[in-house]
C-alpha cells in the first residue's frame, strides 16, 4: 500500500499581497472617499485592461526608463504569439483608450482610475511587485489652471482622509526645445565630474541625465546641486505657464516649495512636474506624483492633445491613514441574528431579510463544521462580530412570534434586553439605531437602549 504523500501548499507571489477581511475596511474608506472627490470635480470613472500590447510602454515610457529595461512584467502569448506586458503605470494605457475610442472628439475630459499595476522591483514597505493606484487624467486642457485643479483636488482628498504632514514639491521641466539645450550642458557638465559619478549615473549620462539629478547617492549631491538649473532654460511661454499655476496655488492657500531637481521617471512629461511628499515613510517618500504630458497623444499616433495628470500609490497611503489611527476601523455589522431550532431558524431568515430591507446591516448565525452552536457560543460570535444588536430567537420566542434584543455596546450588558413583538422588530431595531444620536434624557421609554454606532 503506498504512502499518502503530502500535498504541498502553493504560496502568494513575492511582492504580491493579499488583502484580507480585516484590511478591507481601511480599503473601502480610502475608496469610497477618492471617488467622491474625484466625482465632485467632474471625474467620470475609467477601467482599462491591466494587460497592454507592449510597444505601448516601450514607446510611451521610453526605452531607456528603469520601468523599461528592467521592471516590466513581458511575456509572450503562447496562443498567438502577442508580446503582452502587466502594466506598470496607468497613463499610457488611458491615452491608447482614449485614442482609440475617439473620446476627445467632442471636446476636453476628466478621467480618474483605480487599480492594480504590476512592476518586478526589490519589495520593501510601501513598494510592492501588484501595487495599487489611483489616478486622474484631464485631456484637451492646455492652461495652468487645470494643473492647479488636479493639485487642488489632492489636498482636498489630504484634508477629507485627516492626513497631514504631507508637502506640495514644484517643478517646471519645460519643451523638448529647452530640455535639449538644457541636457547638452548638463551632459557636458556632468561629463567633467564623470569618474565621479556611480555606475547608474554613468549609464545614465547619455541615455537619461535628467534622471542624475534625482539620485539618492549621498556623494552624488554636490555634484547634482551644482549642476545646470533646468529652469533656467525655460522660454517664455514655459515660465508664464509655471507662474499662472503658483499664482493659484497661493491664492488657494496650497503651500509648496520649488524643487528644481524634481524630474518625473517617464520621458512623456514636459511642463509641470508635482510630487506630493511625506517624512513618514522612511525612504517611500513620495505618495503621488504627476505633472503635464502633452506630448504623448502624437508619440501614440494621435493628434496633439494637452494633457495633464497625476497617479498615488494606495498602499503608501493607507500607510499614513493606519499612522493617523485609521487602522482600528471595524467593518461590524448593525445586527447579529442568534438561533436556536428548526422554526426559529426560518424565522430568523425572514427577519433578517426585512432588516436589509431598512438598510441594516444583519450577519446570520449559520453552521459550522461542528453544527449550529449553542445559545453562548453563538452570543460570542454576536459579540466578536462588532455588532450593535444581537436578536435572539429560540423555540419560545418563536412559539410566542417574538424575537429578544440585547443591546450588545450597553455599559449595562448583563440586563440589557428586551422581548419585541416579531412584526414590530424591524421599527424598534431602526428607531434604536438610527436615533441612537439622541440625548438618553430626552427619551421616556425605559426600556430605550441608547448607543454610538
Amino acid at each position: 500500500m503506498s504512502e499518502n504523500k503530502k500535498v504541498e501548499k502553493i504560496s502568494g507571489i513575492k511582492g504580491m499581497n493579499d488583502i484580507l477581511p480585516e484590511q478591507a475596511a481601511l480599503w473601502e474608506l480610502f475608496e469610497n472617499t477618492v471617488q467622491s472627490v474625484l466625482k465632485s470635480y467632474g471625474f467620470q470613472q475609467m477601467r482599462t485592461p491591466i494587460v497592454e500590447a507592449t510597444p505601448l510602454f516601450a514607446r510611451g515610457l521610453g526605452a531607456v526608463t528603469d520601468i523599461v529595461e528592467k521592471e516590466m512584467y513581458s511575456f509572450e502569448d503562447s496562443m498567438n504569439g502577442d508580446k503582452l506586458t502587466l502594466r506598470p503605470e496607468n497613463t499610457a494605457g488611458i491615452v491608447r483608450a482614449v485614442l482609440e475610442h475617439n473620446l476627445t472628439y467632442d471636446g476636453p475630459k476628466r478621467v480618474w482610475y483605480n487599480g492594480p499595476m504590476f512592476r518586478h522591483e526589490k519589495p520593501q514597505r510601501g513598494r510592492y511587485r501588484q501595487f495599487h493606484q489611483v489616478g486622474a487624467e484631464a485631456l484637451g486642457f492646455a492652461g495652468p489652471d487645470i494643473d492647479a485643479e488636479l493639485i487642488v483636488m489632492c489636498q482636498r482628498l489630504w484634508d477629507d482622509l485627516g492626513l497631514q504632514n504631507i508637502r506640495l514639491e514644484l517643478n517646471s521641466i519645460g519643451d523638448a526645445e529647452e530640455r535639449n539645450r538644457h541636457r547638452a550642458d548638463l551632459i557636458a557638465y556632468l561629463e567633467q565630474h564623470k569618474d565621479l559619478l556611480d555606475a547608474e549615473a554613468q549609464r545614465r549620462l547619455y541615455s537619461n541625465p535628467l534622471r542624475i539629478l534625482d539620485t539618492k547617492n549621498p556623494a552624488l549631491q554636490e555634484i547634482v546641486n551644482n549642476a545646470p538649473k533646468l529652469l533656467d532654460y525655460l522660454g517664455e511661454e514655459s515660465l508664464t505657464h509655471f507662474e499662472g499655476l503658483q499664482k493659484i496655488l497661493r491664492h488657494n492657500s496650497i503651500p509648496f516649495t520649488i524643487n528644481p531637481r524634481l524630474v518625473r521617471g517617464m520621458d512623456y512629461y514636459n511642463r509641470t512636474v508635482f510630487e506630493w511628499v511625506t517624512d513618514e515613510l522612511g525612504s517611500q517618500g513620495t505618495v503621488c506624483g504627476g505633472g503635464r504630458y502633452d506630448t504623448l497623444f502624437t508619440l501614440f499616433g494621435g493628434k496633439p492633445t494637452p494633457a495633464c495628470g497625476f497617479a498615488m500609490g494606495v498602499e503608501r497611503l493607507l500607510e499614513l491613514m493606519k499612522a493617523n489611527g485609521d487602522a482600528d476601523l471595524s467593518s461590524s455589522c448593525d445586527v447579529y441574528l442568534v438561533h436556536q431550532g428548526e422554526q426559529a431558524q426560518v424565522q430568523s431568515f425572514v427577519l433578517g431579510e426585512r432588516l436589509r430591507d431598512a438598510g441594516l446591516d444583519v450577519v446570520l448565525h449559520c453552521a459550522s463544521a461542528a453544527g449550529v452552536g449553542s445559545f453562548k457560543s453563538q452570543m460570542k460570535k454576536a459579540d466578536a462580530s462588532g455588532a450593535a444588536f444581537a436578536v435572539i430567537i429560540g423555540e419560545d420566542e418563536a412559539a410566542a412570534n417574538t424575537v429578544a434584543v440585547k443591546s450588545m455596546r450597553s455599559d449595562d450588558f448583563e440586563n440589557n434586553q428586551v422581548s419585541v413583538p416579531f412584526d414590530t422588530a424591524v421599527d424598534y431595531l431602526v428607531d434604536q439605531i438610527v436615533g441612537s444620536d439622541h440625548d438618553e434624557s430626552q427619551c421616556d421609554n425605559p426600556n430605550h437602549i441608547h448607543i454610538h454606532h
